[in-house]
């Protein structure tokens, strides 16, 4: 596998529920084992394992804290408190705390937030939907990793989840979310030719996935079907999943419906991106690549706007 399919194949994965209460990856966490020993197989091998998802998914250098700081950092927001939407193992927002954010993560992980809370204790982790969290709080920047946004399968999903970041954004706070590139898929099949394999080795078990990806056209979403097996597993752990495939202009329209001014769309570089992310870098707008990164400053209601 090319160093470029190496690193698509890895940043296939979610940092944990993604904050929705029927997109994959979402558990209750029943069961879910953060000690020694082999993994727990649930609902999700890896949400409901989140040290295997790290293992599974490193980011040694914290890429995607750095990406965030930096491109909020040159769009100037109000101030410095940040919402993680679908948070995860709240690696990100931990780092983003050490980077002098005041963070506030949420997701609907049981596994994954307990293993947060021990790992982050800077960080306030908090159970909710992406689509109806009510925090009682405002904050300066939104965040949205790891194509966690996507799994907002309908529009009224991201009609409820744009709507919530407005409600939960100072006047001019910032959203930034990262995602798959809808539009990458118009002429290219590189992510869907054929299955990707990866062994992983966790606490003395090699855990092997066997990954493809197809589209469903009518639904609009990217599919995947994850094979898992290890040793002493009496048959694979076949796990399914899906992602919306939103395009450019299908994403300005919703974000300046729901009162949001896009300030900049990328492709490239990025956190998950070959050549990475490296602070003050240009940004590519050809669109081509198969992430996509936005970010989007909050416009102000008409009531704000009433002297």
């Amino acid at each position: 596998m090319s160093g470029r399919r190496a690193r698509q194949a890895a940043g296939t994965g979610l940092r944990g529920g993604a904050g929705t209460s029927d997109g994959a990856g979402a558990s209750d966490g029943a069961g879910a084992s953060d000690g020694a020993g082999a993994a727990t197989a649930g609902a999700n091998l890896l949400t409901d394992n989140p040290a295997l998802y790290e293992a599974q998914f490193p980011d040694p250098q914290h890429l995607a804290a750095g990406f965030v700081d930096d491109l909020l950092r040159r769009h100037a927001p109000p101030g410095r408190r940040l919402l993680d939407v679908g948070c995860g193992t709240g690696r990100d927002a931990g780092w983003l705390a050490q980077l002098g954010w005041a963070v506030t993560g949420i997701d609907t992980s049981t596994a994954m937030l307990a293993h947060a809370r021990r790992r982050h204790p800077r960080v306030r982790f908090v159970a909710a939907d992406m689509r109806g969290f009510d925090l009682a709080d405002r904050f300066d920047a939104v965040t949205c990793l790891d194509s966690a946004l996507l799994y907002c399968h309908t529009n009224a999903d991201l009609t409820a989840f744009l709507a919530r970041c407005h409600a939960h954004l100072a006047p001019g706070g910032l959203l930034l979310a990262e995602l798959r590139n809808g539009a990458f898929f118009l002429g290219s099949t590189e992510l869907l030719d054929g299955t990707s394999v990866r062994t992983v080795p966790w606490r003395g078990v090699a855990y092997t996935s066997r990954t493809r990806l197809w589209i469903d056209h009518a639904a609009q979403l990217l599919r995947r079907e994850r094979a898992w097996s290890w040793p002493g597993a009496p048959e694979p752990l076949v796990q399914t999943s899906a992602w919306r495939l939103l395009f450019p202009q299908e994403l300005r329209h919703l974000l300046d419906t729901a009162g949001f001014d896009v300030l900049a769309m990328f492709d490239a570089p990025g956190p998950r991106t070959e050549p990475p992310w490296r602070p003050g870098a240009a940004l590519s707008t050809t669109l081509r690549g198969d992430r996509l990164h936005l970010l989007a400053r909050r416009r102000p209601s008409r009531l704000e706007e009433t002297p």
